[in-house]
């Protein structure tokens, strides 16, 4: 028997308690910084004082037990619903947003299942008698702290589902550069078809695979040096399978390194960088015909014993729609997979899940909030195409609420990463919403669809930042002379803690956000077929990886 999973009417129940709560705080969440002087967005929306907000935060961003602190006559004859004023809707008791905030957070509803608890399920159902896998790998040896994390995690929960529901088959859609795929082929000897639109990610993730390869057989070797055999001995045996790699071989001679693991790492360092993931409509005739023929060639290749792929890497753009047999042609029951699948693959793989028998698991963890779209947002563009990404459940679409995008930009926050000193980029928000000021007051308008946001990495101060701003917007930056850029600086410094409590502010909602969107995942799944197993799982350190919860769901 797996552990409860919270049922649908209790959900449902705890998705009211949220967007009770962010019906009366999302103004804060959905404010642009970049308007924050110019809109005066302190006074909109708050009364305390921004020393207020930061002490009981916590000026490092630590957010520590709310104090209970002597508040003013006038504050206390107030009616406030979760720290705001019913009759202003602005904030007058920050530690009453503080307190609610954390209730309505996932945590708080007490509506997740642990990783722990997920494996233990799994495991008991598993057969006891499981193959071996081929090798045994550190992933930390070549990847960064976060992405190893991730990968050991994520791929241990996959691999027991795959054993729970009896398959082999992993589909890994967004599969980007193949960590995870080659892991849970490699340490898992699962068959894992992984799946990304970009054709570079594609490429380099064969590439890898290829030198991955070798580094199992070099491994293996390593495995047989213990019984008699050198480590140099074995990896002698497959240096000619190297083209012109005689620096590689100097350094796996040196004395003081050692072989297997210099090996390793260098197979792994390929460098792939991110294309643009181009959706269907908009590749040309010929670009579909090309991805169709590498496919093929792959398969081919495969088939035929050409290439000892660790995992098969395809290139393609998924949504809901996409029929996975045209794609696959060796497909079988299979397990789907996703891990920080960005903006409308979330849902997309949730609705894949749900709609294809052959999908008997599904293990997803989203991200990139802002990129999702919602059916009822007042600025969705009519012409969408495709299903929303927002909301998914029809309890919501009954409703039909939406977040904004300024709140789901909002969601992406790490409030554990704040609350350990780990802040926010400041001094670019603060330019830029200066920067706002300027342009509203010396150029009548502004061009917003124009991005400066990278600009403030390359400014040596404010007001470099400003005139390389002027030159991206192509307006003309000889009306500002440096003396007055400079005052516009200095005359909105006093007003610095507003805008740095105000974001902190943002940060406190961030996982309430993020929550209901998760809830509206799960409940959508629920809704579908409740008798199946369905839950919230925090799979990763919320430290090393802030987008840490996974939707996890089993067909019976």
């Amino acid at each position: 028997m797996f552990p409860s999973s919270v049922s649908l009417a209790d959900l449902r129940q705890r998705m009211d308690e949220v967007t009770r709560f962010l019906a009366a705080t999302l103004s804060i969440a959905n404010a642009h910084t970049v308007e924050f002087y110019t809109h005066d967005v302190w006074s909109r929306f708050v009364v305390v004082s921004p020393d207020e907000v930061l002490n009981a935060i916590g000026i490092n961003g630590h957010q520590g037990e709310p104090e209970v602190q002597k508040q003013s006559g006038s504050i206390e004859k107030l009616r406030t619903t979760f720290g705001f004023c019913q009759d202003t809707n602005r904030l007058v008791d920050i530690h009453e947003l503080l307190r609610t905030a954390k209730a309505h957070s996932l945590p708080g509803l007490g509506v997740c299942m642990s990783r722990d608890d997920l494996l233990d399920a799994l495991r008991r159902k598993a057969s006891e008698h499981d193959a071996e896998t081929s090798v045994e790998l550190e992933p930390d040896e070549f990847m960064n702290t976060k992405k190893s994390h991730e990968v050991q995690s994520m791929a241990e929960v996959v691999d027991c589902l795959a054993k729970r529901c009896g398959v082999e088959q992993v589909i890994d859609v967004g599969s980007g550069k193949g960590y995870l795929s080659s892991f849970l082929s490699l340490q898992h000897g699962l068959r894992v078809f992984g799946i990304d639109s970009s054709s570079t990610n594609t490429h380099g993730a064969q590439e890898r695979n290829r030198k991955l390869k070798k580094f199992s057989k070099v491994y293996q070797k390593h495995r047989k040096a213990a019984k008699g055999q050198t480590e140099h001995q074995a990896v002698s045996e497959i240096k000619g399978a190297e083209d012109g790699n005689g620096s590689q071989e100097e350094k796996l001679q040196t004395p003081d390194s050692n072989p297997i693991e210099e090996l390793f790492l260098s197979a792994i360092s390929l460098e792939v960088g991110q294309s643009g993931r181009a959706s269907p409509s908009s590749l040309t005739d010929e670009e579909r015909q090309r991805r169709k023929m590498e496919n093929l060639e792959r398969k081919s290749q495969s088939r035929s014993g050409m290439t000892s792929a660790v995992f098969s890497p395809l290139t393609s753009y998924v949504t809901a729609d996409t029929e996975l047999r045209e794609l696959i042609d060796e497909l079988e029951r299979a397990v789907l997979v996703g891990l920080h699948t960005c903006g409308d693959l979330a849902p997309s793989t949730l609705r894949m899940f749900v709609a294809k028998a052959e999908l008997l698991a599904v293990c997803s963890v989203g991200c990139c909030y802002n990129k999702l779209s919602e059916e009822f947002a007042p600025d969705t563009q009519e012409c969408w195409r495709g299903a929303f990404g927002f909301p998914l459940s029809q309890h919501l679409r009954r409703r039909s609420w939406f977040c904004g995008r300024n709140a789901r930009m909002s969601a992406c926050l790490a409030l554990e990463r704040v609350s350990v000193g780990h802040g926010i980029q400041m001094d670019s928000l603060f330019y830029r919403a200066v920067l706002h000021v300027i342009l509203r007051d010396h150029y009548g308008a502004y061009k917003s669809e124009k991005r400066v946001g990278n600009v403030y990495s390359k400014a040596k101060c404010f007001v470099d930042y400003v005139r390389r701003a002027l030159r991206k917007l192509d307006l003309d930056e000889s009306k500002l002379s440096d003396g007055d850029i400079q005052r516009y600086h200095d005359t909105h410094v006093p007003r610095w803690p507003e805008i740095h409590a105000f974001n902190l502010l943002k940060v406190t909602l961030a996982p309430c956000i993020e929550g209901l969107i998760l809830l509206d995942r799960l409940c959508y799944l629920k809704e579908q077929d409740e008798g199946s197993f369905s839950a919230l799982v925090q799979l990763f350190d919320p430290l090393l990886s802030p987008r840490c919860y996974a939707v996890v769901a089993l067909k019976e």
